[in-house]
């Protein structure tokens, strides 16, 4: 096991990665930071570079175990520094880790209805809030979407933030970058219906096509869809809603959406089939 005991070159790569999108991309790494993220993307297979340990007499039997099973090399990180990494005020966390990136920005990843036939990708453009990508990630995560894609300038999906506001479901199911809309609604032409989600939307949530093969898109959290994803979309849909609000938070709306997704088909599943 090797130390490091001081900011060194080797612990300021680490920092970079929290902080320098550019590193992230250039290294092909990212530091993944609690338990659950961990553990996630242990069992979802991402290749492991490092395990960051405080080196503390009686590690948890997590982190035991964990560092026994051969995943990666064990570091052993100064506390105070390991805190730095971990982006706690509270003292080091025992273990962080160092993996692969496992983005990816090419639609081929995408299930097709031939293997799926209720798949469910949700498209997030141009969002600026690292924090809203995590959330809503973990919203499809949990709701029975099989993807999520980031289109257009955008937030980083493996920003530290994001992966912290999934709780570790950014590992658990595909999350594509994309320049812009184009390759996805191609993939969609014949395969899924595009449904857009905007405030001044033709139909009412409830009403919307979700039983079958669907790309969700959600807009930017201030300006809505672009007019590419606008023109892409086979139908736009309003969430109703009561109150001084008009809009919910674009992670929340996005919640919202999969939820009636899940609802929709979750019916449909339980309907009798007409002989």
């Amino acid at each position: 096991m090797r130390s490091v005991e001081r900011r060194n070159a080797t612990f300021q790569q680490w920092q970079a990665l929290l902080t320098n999108r550019a590193k992230r991309q250039a290294s092909g790494e990212l530091i993944v930071q609690g338990v659950r993220p961990i553990s996630l993307a242990a069992a979802a297979g991402v290749p492991f570079v490092s395990l960051l340990f405080d080196g503390r007499a009686r590690p948890s039997s997590w982190a035991a175990d964990l560092m026994a099973s051969g995943l990666a090399p064990v570091v052993r990180v100064a506390p105070d520094l390991l805190a730095e990494l971990g982006e706690r005020s509270d003292g080091a966390p025992e273990l962080l880790a160092v993996v692969r990136h496992p983005g990816v920005d090419d639609v081929a990843v995408l299930p097709d209805v031939g293997d799926v036939r209720d798949v469910l990708v949700v498209a997030f453009d141009r969002p600026s809030s690292p924090g809203n990508i995590g959330s809503l990630v973990r919203s499809a995560d949990a709701l029975g979407a099989h993807a999520v894609v980031v289109t257009g300038h955008a937030a980083d999906p493996w920003d530290p933030q994001s992966v912290r506001a999934s709780t570790g479901s950014i590992f658990s199911l595909p999350v594509l970058r994309l320049s812009g809309p184009a390759p996805l609604l191609e993939w969609a032409a014949g395969r899924a219906t595009v449904v857009g989600t905007d405030e001044t939307g033709d139909v009412d949530l409830p009403a919307a096509p979700l039983t079958g093969p669907a790309v969700v898109v959600i807009g930017n959290e201030t300006t809505g869809m672009s007019r590419a994803w606008r023109d892409g979309c086979d139908v736009t849909v309003r969430i109703p809603m009561t109150g001084g609000a008009s809009s919910l938070n674009a992670a929340a709306a996005g919640a919202v959406v999969l939820y009636e997704a899940l609802r929709q088909r979750s019916e449909a599943s339980q309907r009798p089939v007409a002989s």
